[in-house]
């Protein structure tokens, strides 16, 4: 028996008492994954993207490892009810116009303590002044430092469109401008190369295509490392007592950690590890979480319709952004069809092996965005489903 076909015999097992669909986190997986991003990390700590693990027993559960601390949230509304859950470090990735949200924020002096906001815009900072309310709670800022590689004067972008901060000098001005502002305080500079760390290296069956990647996140590697120890320089001398520099992701935890100027790593995807992150040549993840939809049709020799499982993930549209069938090994999308709203057909011999009422089990295109299709995460320790908890959703909250 293979190793892939003893994990779909122990996944079976656990959850045959559940009907599908369903899904699961493998704690074993989860764990080893979490203790890698801690060794890549070299002693820096980690602080966990929750919109990558969206369940609050499972950040609970990665924050009482060592090697890791705090959370980056993605909406105002998650950061509160998080901090308002007993998380005491809440870094919001994303700038916010959620005023409500502002406003109690303002308004608290725990939340105010607890949660970070990102800006790179006074015009944000406007806001937040504007939804207060008449809160005077000081406002904890984050600046965001656009990464992206300009080459050929700018002309050529490789990266994503985040903020307008590009140089030193406008990562400092915007700092000049929070620590002029009353009400607020600068705490932290955070910076993103998802060029680097959300774009696998090594695309099976596309060597130019790899070694084109390799080539340009060597290139970017290098160029963003020189920028952002001048950025902190920069900014440490408009605020000297700043808390933490966050950078990387998954993909890149063990080069943004050799950096001096970079105090913390943000990572979260890498403990769940969805497909995407199969095609990199600097780490290699346990597939941690699942999920396991029914075969309800055998419509014919070499085919199953299992129920529903056409969950496409964010970014741009294509193949690389459907999950994927995982177990048994060697099942295939029909391409006339792909993956549907309510069934999908899976073409492929072992297809002839599987039974009315079989589960079939996928593994997401990314990390937490499994966690909006299901209330619930059954965790699983060898052939055992041990405890099963609530995601963002199972606990009436869809924040995106």
């Amino acid at each position: 028996m293979t190793a892939l076909a003893a994990d779909r015999a122990r996944y079976d097992r656990a959850t045959a008492h559940l009907d599908a669909p369903v899904a699961i986190v493998d704690l074993d997986a989860f764990d080893a994954n979490a203790d890698d991003l801690v060794r890549r990390a070299g002693g820096k700590p980690v602080r966990v993207a929750s919109k990558s693990v969206r369940c609050r027993a499972l950040l609970e559960r990665v924050l009482a490892r060592d090697g890791f601390a705090g959370i980056m949230s993605f909406t105002m509304a998650e950061s509160l009810w998080l901090a308002r859950s007993g998380f005491d470090d809440v870094l919001l990735a994303y700038p916010s116009a959620d005023r409500a949200a502002f406003a109690e924020l303002a308004a608290d002096p725990k939340l105010a303590a607890a949660v970070t906001v990102m800006a790179d815009d006074p015009a944000q900072l406007d806001l937040i002044d504007a939804s207060r309310g008449g809160g005077r709670e000081v406002v904890r800022v984050c600046l965001e430092l656009d990464t992206s590689l300009k080459l050929l004067g700018g002309r050529v972008r490789v990266g994503a469109r985040r903020s307008p901060l590009h140089s030193p000098a406008q990562v400092a001005e915007m700092a000049r401008t929070v620590a002029r502002r009353p009400g607020f305080r600068l705490v932290g500079i955070m910076a993103y190369e998802g060029h680097v760390a959300g774009v696998g290296d090594a695309v099976a069956g596309r060597p130019l295509r790899s070694r084109a990647v390799r080539l340009m996140q060597a290139a970017a590697r290098k160029e963003l490392a020189e920028r952002r120890a001048a950025v902190v320089r920069a900014v440490r001398a408009v605020a000297p007592d700043l808390e933490f520099v966050n950078g990387g992701g998954t993909g890149s935890v063990q080069h943004t950690a050799a950096e001096d100027a970079v105090t913390e790593i943000a990572a979260g995807s890498g403990l769940y590890v969805p497909r995407l992150f199969d095609n990199y040549t600097s780490f290699r993840g346990r597939p941690a979480a699942l999920f396991a939809v029914p075969v309800v049709r055998r419509p014919g020799v070499g085919v199953v319709t299992v129920l529903g499982g056409g969950y496409p993930a964010s970014g741009a549209a294509g193949q690389d952004r459907l999950p994927v069938p995982y177990l048994p090994e060697g099942l295939r999308y029909d391409p006339q069809e792909g993956p549907g709203e309510v069934q999908t057909p899976l073409l492929g011999s072992p297809a002839d092996d599987l039974l009315i009422g079989d589960k079939v089990w996928f593994r997401h295109a990314k990390a937490g965005e499994l966690c909006e299709r299901f209330d619930a995460l059954h965790l699983v320790e060898g052939d055992r489903v041990t405890a099963t908890v609530p995601t963002y959703r199972g606990e009436g909250h869809t924040f995106l």
